[in-house]
């Protein structure tokens, strides 16, 4: 840690990233919320996921307050990094909407670090600086801040390039511990965008059986890879392997036409800027440019690099990018329909234009080795040049027309924010649910009569003191989901779910003590069981290694 510390502090290049960086994300730190798609549905999430948290959920998975007060399993299906970065930010006192623009600063900061990183490492601290302000500056990651408000997205775009720093290095320098480390980080890119992630999964194997294939050791860069993935895989089971396996509970998954949202081969060249959506969308449209300082780099690369014969022995990293850029490409026009309707899973994506995350990594990528091709006078001058034009080209784009000067209340205490279920299209709703009036978490009989008494009442565990006249059917209110266990006097009860899909069970005469829990099936157990004992074991593989160094 020393030895990190002391190299980033010794390090001109880091500071300046830091600092380019940092002007990009500055409007951020303006008061209020700038208008976007889904920055106000981060607010209520926030607030639900930290009130789970406060009410001793540490893997939240129910959102007691959507849904009309019935509830919903919001958190079994939507990625949890954010809403913990969220979390932390709003236990120093932070509000919500601070935490969210925190979450977008802080994960550019981070993503254009880790680029400069890994950049470096094939083209030097110029072309790494190069790369990074590319890979800041890219017209799309302002779509997904200032446009989209998708931080979920821009965690991932945080994470990719530190897995593909980590996991070059642990195949360079024969180290477990990056192949471990590698592993974290692809683990965090799940948790941070399950959609996105299975997008950068093809890409970074294919990546990784580069590294193998350039290797000298091929049986260990393979086991590396098989290490970091596996590590990934295990680390993140307690979020992809339920939100996979109970997709059949909930509903309005595929809201979205692939069909619909194609963008045209002239949206991809020509620079626009809109704030609008896509999908037939008329008017002031969202961008889809891949960007002027990114297709002048590939252009470059390609007639000055390939034709000439400049790119000597880094030829074949850079084919793999350029490569990789064409798919994206491809993958983003129209005549790519019959695999995106052929391919299984293809349609999760919803969005082709979402492979333009990827295009800025390969973009951003090739931008930083036109410096090794150039003769070595000019290097520090052309640096400087692409740098400046890549900033001016696009700063325009980080001022959002104005600002919401709202407070965490202004979102938290109206029915049109905290009564849905925080999608459009009532999505991840349950498949049971019909439409039902708004609650206040009541409990009622259905048959019989008694009293009811609320004792407490948490996000996943309701306690109540039942006096049953005669027994009876007892229903309350919340929504009917795999999960929910109904105790009396600590026996088990049996439970159904009503027409109007809301969890129903039936009581003694006499006087009861409730209990309504929300417990893992065997698919969360297994899941939850797997990830922990995987972070146990990495813990005590990393503790004991450094030990080891320490001894020596």
């Amino acid at each position: 840690m020393k030895r990190l510390l002391k190299a980033f502090y010794g390090n001109k290049y880091i500071i300046f990233v830091l600092l380019l960086t940092f002007v990009a994300v500055l409007p951020l730190i303006h008061s209020g919320l700038p208008p976007t798609h889904d920055g106000e549905y981060h607010i209520i999430r926030f607030f639900e996921f930290d009130k789970a948290i406060q009410h001793g959920d540490l893997y939240p998975r129910w959102a007691m307050d959507l849904n009309n007060g019935y509830g919903l399993p919001l958190f079994n299906y939507v990625y949890p990094f954010p809403n913990y970065i969220a979390v932390i930010f709003h236990s120093f006192g932070f509000s919500f909407i601070s935490a969210f623009k925190l979450n977008l600063i802080l994960a550019t900061l981070l993503g254009s670090l880790f680029f400069y990183y890994w950049s470096r490492d094939y083209w030097g601290n110029i072309g790494g600086l190069v790369a990074a302000v590319s890979y800041s500056y890219a017209p799309y990651r302002f779509v997904d801040m200032y446009v989209r408000g998708s931080v979920g997205e821009v965690w991932v775009l945080a994470f990719i390039p530190a897995f593909l720093w980590s996991i070059s290095r642990s195949i360079k320098n024969k180290s477990s511990n990056y192949a471990i480390i590698s592993g974290i980080f692809f683990a965090a890119i799940i948790f941070s965008h399950n959609i996105l992630a299975m997008m950068f999964f093809i890409f970074s194997l294919s990546y990784g059986l580069l590294l193998v294939i350039q290797s000298n050791n091929w049986k260990r860069s393979i086991k590396y890879i098989i290490y970091s993935f596996g590590v990934a895989v295990s680390l993140s089971a307690i979020f992809w392997f339920p939100a996979l396996i109970e997709t059949s509970y909930v509903r309005g998954l595929e809201i979205y036409s692939v069909r619909d949202n194609f963008p045209e081969l002239y949206q991809l060249l020509i620079p626009s800027w809109g704030t609008g959506f896509s999908g037939g969308y008329i008017g002031n449209q969202m961008s889809f440019q891949i960007g002027i300082m990114p297709l002048i780099g590939v252009l470059i690369l390609v007639f000055y690099g390939f034709l000439f014969r400049r790119l000597k022995n880094n030829w074949v990293i850079v084919l793999f990018f350029t490569f990789w850029f064409a798919i994206t490409v491809f993958f983003m026009l129209r005549s790519s329909v019959f695999l995106w309707e052929a391919v299984p899973l293809l349609h999760y994506f919803q969005f082709p234009w979402r492979f333009l995350s990827l295009t800025m990594v390969c973009t951003s990528f090739i931008n930083g080795s036109i410096i090794l091709f150039l003769p070595e006078k000019i290097r520090y001058l052309s640096a400087g040049i692409i740098i400046c034009l890549t900033i001016f080209i696009t700063l325009s784009y980080t001022k959002p027309a104005y600002y919401h000067n709202r407070t965490d209340s202004y979102y938290i205490s109206r029915s049109n924010f905290i009564d849905g279920t925080n999608s459009p299209g009532d999505l991840f709703n349950t498949r049971w649910m019909g439409k039902v009036a708004k609650t206040n978490h009541d409990i009622r009989f259905l048959g019989g009569d008694g009293r009811i008494t609320v004792i407490d009442e948490r996000n996943s565990r309701r306690i109540y003191n039942v006096d049953s006249f005669s027994g009876g059917e007892v229903v309350a209110s919340l929504a009917y989901f795999p999960g929910w266990t109904v105790f009396q006097d600590g026996v088990n009860k049996a439970s159904s779910v009503t027409k109007e899909g809301l969890l129903t069970f039936k009581v003694d005469k006499g006087k009861h003590v409730i209990e309504v829990v929300f417990l893992d099936t065997i698919v969360r157990q297994i899941a939850k069981t797997w990830s922990i004992t995987i972070a146990i074991v990495l813990f005590i593989l990393l503790y004991r290694k450094h030990i080891k160094r320490k001894l020596k």
